[in-house]
Protein backbone atom coordinates (compact mmCIF):
# COMPACT_ATOMS: atom_id res chain seq x y z
CA UNK A 1 0.00 0.00 0.00
CA UNK A 2 1.39 3.41 -0.96
CA UNK A 3 -0.39 5.35 1.80
CA UNK A 4 2.07 7.57 3.71
CA UNK A 5 4.85 6.52 1.31
CA UNK A 6 6.88 8.85 -0.85
CA UNK A 7 5.59 8.79 -4.40
CA UNK A 8 6.07 10.55 -7.69
CA UNK A 9 3.20 11.73 -9.81
CA UNK A 10 2.78 13.49 -13.07
CA UNK A 11 -0.20 15.70 -13.75
CA UNK A 12 -1.52 16.74 -17.14
CA UNK A 13 0.57 19.92 -17.09
CA UNK A 14 3.70 17.75 -17.24
CA UNK A 15 4.99 18.57 -13.76
CA UNK A 16 6.91 15.94 -11.78
CA UNK A 17 5.99 16.35 -8.15
CA UNK A 18 7.23 14.05 -5.39
CA UNK A 19 5.00 13.99 -2.28
CA UNK A 20 3.68 11.75 0.48
CA UNK A 21 0.33 10.13 -0.27
CA UNK A 22 -2.04 10.83 2.63
CA UNK A 23 -5.31 9.71 1.07
CA UNK A 24 -7.09 8.81 -2.16
CA UNK A 25 -10.54 8.21 -3.60
CA UNK A 26 -12.12 5.79 -6.06
CA UNK A 27 -11.65 8.28 -8.93
CA UNK A 28 -7.91 8.70 -8.29
CA UNK A 29 -8.44 11.88 -6.28
CA UNK A 30 -5.28 12.33 -4.19
CA UNK A 31 -4.35 14.05 -0.93
CA UNK A 32 -0.61 14.78 -0.99
CA UNK A 33 1.64 16.21 1.74
CA UNK A 34 5.15 17.69 1.52
CA UNK A 35 4.68 18.20 -2.22
CA UNK A 36 7.61 19.62 -4.19
CA UNK A 37 7.50 20.55 -7.87
CA UNK A 38 10.62 19.73 -9.88
CA UNK A 39 10.94 22.22 -12.72
CA UNK A 40 13.42 21.06 -15.37
CA UNK A 41 15.52 23.40 -17.50
CA UNK A 42 18.04 22.85 -20.30
CA UNK A 43 20.08 25.83 -19.05
CA UNK A 44 20.04 25.40 -15.26
CA UNK A 45 19.70 22.64 -12.72
CA UNK A 46 16.30 21.40 -11.59
CA UNK A 47 14.44 24.01 -9.53
CA UNK A 48 12.71 22.60 -6.44
CA UNK A 49 9.53 24.52 -5.55
CA UNK A 50 7.95 23.51 -2.20
CA UNK A 51 4.13 23.41 -2.45
CA UNK A 52 3.05 21.73 0.81
CA UNK A 53 -0.36 20.03 1.16
CA UNK A 54 -2.47 19.52 -1.99
CA UNK A 55 -5.71 17.87 -3.01
CA UNK A 56 -5.63 16.78 -6.66
CA UNK A 57 -8.70 15.84 -8.70
CA UNK A 58 -8.24 12.43 -10.32
CA UNK A 59 -8.99 13.81 -13.80
CA UNK A 60 -5.65 15.67 -13.62
CA UNK A 61 -3.53 12.66 -12.67
CA UNK A 62 -1.60 10.98 -15.48
CA UNK A 63 0.80 8.77 -13.51
CA UNK A 64 1.50 7.74 -9.89
CA UNK A 65 4.42 5.62 -8.76
CA UNK A 66 6.45 4.82 -5.64
CA UNK A 67 9.83 6.54 -5.17
CA UNK A 68 12.92 4.71 -3.90
CA UNK A 69 14.03 7.21 -1.22
CA UNK A 70 17.59 5.84 -1.09
CA UNK A 71 18.17 6.23 -4.84
CA UNK A 72 16.39 9.58 -5.01
CA UNK A 73 18.54 11.03 -2.20
CA UNK A 74 21.74 10.24 -4.17
CA UNK A 75 20.70 12.35 -7.19
CA UNK A 76 22.20 15.84 -7.44
CA UNK A 77 19.34 17.67 -9.14
CA UNK A 78 21.42 20.88 -9.45
CA UNK A 79 23.56 19.07 -12.05
CA UNK A 80 20.69 17.73 -14.19
CA UNK A 81 19.99 19.59 -17.43
CA UNK A 82 16.88 18.59 -19.37
CA UNK A 83 14.24 20.21 -21.52
CA UNK A 84 10.93 20.67 -19.70
CA UNK A 85 8.43 17.87 -20.29
CA UNK A 86 5.77 18.74 -22.86
CA UNK A 87 2.15 19.05 -21.73
CA UNK A 88 -0.04 16.00 -22.14
CA UNK A 89 -2.57 16.41 -24.94
CA UNK A 90 -5.77 14.43 -25.39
Amino acid sequence: MLLSRELERMIQHAKWTPAKLKGFGVRTNLILADRVEREFSADQGVEMIPLGLYMIKGDNVALVGEVDDKKDSTIDYTEIRADPISEIRH
